[in-house]
């Protein structure tokens, strides 16, 4: 096999994107002479992307949006601070002005500038202004392939959708469908709804899991149970305000730890309902490499997986915290959206599915999960057993690079 050359496009950091990071791991040690573009913006997470790099079968390239050092160029200081204010006056355009463009969702025409001057046999794009991107090279003749993780034109709570533009989304992931190489997405039910909507190929099937890590369940539990949650951001729109009104009744002991960066005010927010001595039981911790993050989970006992259904991407497409929580060896709690429907049908042992729009009745299923303790070791080893059998990363990257031999015509070894 040549080493055809592949471009990713990602909108932010790689520390950030565990998708487009595994897929870049996955074909540059497949041998395939793979670059990742994306943005920098975040200092912390780009001091975790430099470590990725260090040993990572593959290149980065960068929209840089952090400030300059006051050593570098003038030219090159001028380049972000032209950047900075492209887009934000794009957003303020948005907002005030009913202005809507790509640009005011991230740096799209920079993105585009930077995919165009480096040349690619394939060009794989993830998130919403890469897609965006994806269309313009595909207008240019270049080949292009798409995953679609999240569904955009129907992401969000009302309130965020505003400003954003919706027909433009749209009119990018209909030509993605109907043009692109190949599409993925994260579960049967998203790649259904998507070709519904759209016609087109009906996107292949990615799930959002990761690589088999080592057996976690070695050392004892923890005393009383840990529930965990992790998200980039910590924040409304989760589904934590209503596991803890259900929490809260609950009468068996348990503690809960979330993981991730709430905004200004949001955990003042988040404990005020709660009596002292629950509060006590709540920890918050902070985010951690990727790496660290599979053993950090394994501590625990249940994992939270809080999506809501009345956001239609949030109902159809399986996040990684559900898959992550089965690769740790955790038993899962699950709303029943339809994409985690879909995971739990196929590892009915592994958890339970708990609806907690009615918290007396939810508060009644946590009880009964924290009260039998081996109960809780079945679901825990079934929900190992689905990660190992179904749901790694071992068992969907032949899948994967399968369809990008395929978009390039040639053989895998």
């Amino acid at each position: 096999m040549n080493a055809s050359r592949i471009l990713i496009i990602t909108n932010g950091h790689l520390s950030r994107n565990p998708r487009p990071l595994k897929e870049a791991d996955t074909l540059g040690r497949a041998g395939f002479d793979v670059t990742v573009l994306g943005v920098r913006h975040h200092a912390a997470a780009e001091a975790t992307d430099v470590a990725l790099l260090r040993t990572a079968p593959f290149r980065r390239l960068s929209v840089d949006f952090l400030p300059a050092a006051p050593s570098a160029p003038p030219g090159e200081r001028a380049a972000i601070f032209t950047r900075r204010l492209r887009l934000r006056l794009a957003r303020l355009a948005a907002t005030r002005l009913g202005w809507l463009s790509m640009e005011s969702l991230g740096p799209s025409s920079d993105l585009l500038r930077a995919a165009t001057r480096h040349a690619a046999d394939l060009t794989l794009v993830h998130n919403e202004v890469p897609h965006w991107v994806g269309t313009r090279l595909l207008s240019a003749g270049h080949r292009v392939a798409a995953d679609i993780e999240d569904w955009h034109s129907e992401d969000l709570l009302p309130h965020a959708r505003a400003g954003r533009p919706l027909s433009l989304l749209r009119a990018t992931e209909r030509t993605l469908l109907h043009r692109a190489a190949y599409s993925s997405t994260t579960s049967q039910a998203l790649a259904e709804a998507l070709h519904t909507r759209y016609g087109g190929r009906r996107p292949i099937v990615l799930s959002n899991s990761f690589p088999l890590q080592p057996d976690p369940r070695t050392g004892p539990w923890g005393e009383p149970p840990a529930f965990f949650w992790f998200s980039q951001t910590l924040g409304p729109g989760r589904g934590l305000e209503e596991f803890l009104a259900a929490w809260t009744r609950t009468v068996h002991p348990s503690r809960l730890v979330l993981l991730g960066e709430p905004p200004a005010g949001y955990r003042a927010q988040l404990l005020a309902p709660l009596a002292p001595t629950r509060r006590a039981d709540i920890a918050f911790l902070p985010l951690v490499p990727p790496a660290a993050l599979p053993s950090l989970i394994a501590r625990h006992d249940i994992g939270l997986a809080l999506e809501q259904s009345d956001i239609v991407s949030r109902d159809l497409t399986v996040t990684n915290k559900i898959l992550q929580y089965l690769n740790a060896g955790l038993a899962v709690v699950a709303t029943p959206t339809a994409g985690q429907r879909e995971i739990l049908g196929r590892a009915p042992d592994a958890g339970r599915l708990v609806d907690f729009a009615d918290s007396t009745a939810a508060a009644a299923d946590l009880d009964a999960l924290l009260a039998d303790r081996s109960a809780l070791a079945r679901h825990q080893a079934a929900a190992r057993r689905a990660a190992a059998e179904t749901y790694c990363w071992e068992r969907v990257s032949p899948v994967f690079l399968a369809a990008v031999a395929k978009a390039l015509r040639v053989t895998l070894p």
